[in-house]
């Protein structure tokens, strides 16, 4: 196998495994409610960008609070921030849904 050739099925692994580490948190079930989020100040607006509030991570059995982020706007899209959603048929267990950009 040529270099160009060993290159190019190297990018297209790292171009599969890319999309399912950045939704590897979605699927965190967890039966510890999270804390009430913490109050932030908003900065002060950017143009091109939407404030996405700071959410309570699930990390070594304890919530760690993740700091509010800018993301960088899409066309057509509006952005869905990290949170935390209880079970609505178990009360007792938490869905962490990771923050994604959605169509208008």
């Amino acid at each position: 196998m040529s270099i160009r050739n060993a290159l190019l099925c190297a990018c297209v692994a790292l171009g599969a495994l890319i999309p399912a580490m950045a939704q590897a948190d979605a699927d965190v079930v967890i039966t510890t409610a999270p804390p009430a989020p913490r109050v932030e100040t908003m900065p002060e607006a950017r143009a091109g960008y939407t404030w996405s509030p700071g959410y309570w991570k699930w990390e070594n059995n304890d919530h760690v609070w993740v700091a509010g982020r800018w993301v960088e706007d899409r066309p057509h899209q509006h952005w869905v921030p990290d949170r935390w959603t209880q079970d609505p048929n178990d009360s007792n267990h938490w869905h962490f849904r990771t923050g994604h950009w959605e169509e208008e």
